[in-house]
């Protein structure tokens, strides 16, 4: 908090700011570090030896309130009321098209194991805390044991059928995807099931 409120600091500065000595706040200093807190970098500041000054690094904000989810239910909400529900459509579909360019990209060329492997390992990327499996039947399990943009999904469900239709895209006809749970709807976790189907199968889904 001293460091978010003052900026860069040595651990001199912070021992008397918190009232104890300068050793006692490095030490403190070093375990934010070990976390990926805090960062120092040295400053001749003066004659003698560099000074090491510390700072909050971009992990650390985390720690510290964020309304980016009410910001966008309210952004959302007045996008709905000012613009009408077709503006929300266009903003769903814009970010729908966007992502799918994105995951085709990513896993063209590949079989539908390695389109969902890589299906998983974006969403991770994107703070989804996704995993998958291949299950016994030849069918696979898609697992999101977070959602970043919950709050968003669940002012308006239209970004959760939009994800949906993206991964329908983008492991393609011969795959048939299903959501088995839905975090925005109480679920611990979202979930889905992806199974392979035929070649006379896709067909007939694609009529």
């Amino acid at each position: 908090m001293a460091l978010k409120m003052h900026g860069t600091q040595s651990a001199a500065a912070l021992g008397t700011m918190l009232g104890t000595t300068g050793e006692a706040a490095r030490q403190q200093l070093l375990r934010l570090a070990d976390e990926g807190l805090v960062e120092a970098e040295s400053q001749a500041i003066g004659v003698g030896r560099p000074t090491q000054l510390w700072r909050l690094t971009a992990r650390a904000d985390q720690r510290f309130p964020d309304t980016h989810a009410a910001l966008t239910v309210q952004l959302l909400d007045i996008i709905r009321t000012q613009l009408g529900e077709d503006a929300i459509d266009t903003v769903i579909g814009a970010r729908e098209a966007q992502t799918a360019a994105a995951y085709h990209a990513a896993t063209e060329g590949q079989d539908l194991a390695g389109r969902v492997a890589a299906l998983a390992r974006l969403r991770a990327e994107e703070g989804y805390m996704a995993s998958w499996m291949a299950e016994p039947d030849g069918s696979f399990l898609l697992v999101e044991n977070h959602c970043p943009i919950c709050a968003a999904a669940t002012a308006c469900q239209g970004f959760c059928r939009a994800e949906l239709d993206v991964f329908r895209s983008v492991l393609g006809p011969d795959a048939e995807v299903t959501r088995l749970e839905h975090i925005p709807l109480g679920a611990r976790r979202c979930a889905y099931a992806i199974r392979p189907v035929s070649e006379a199968a896709s067909a007939s889904i694609s009529l």
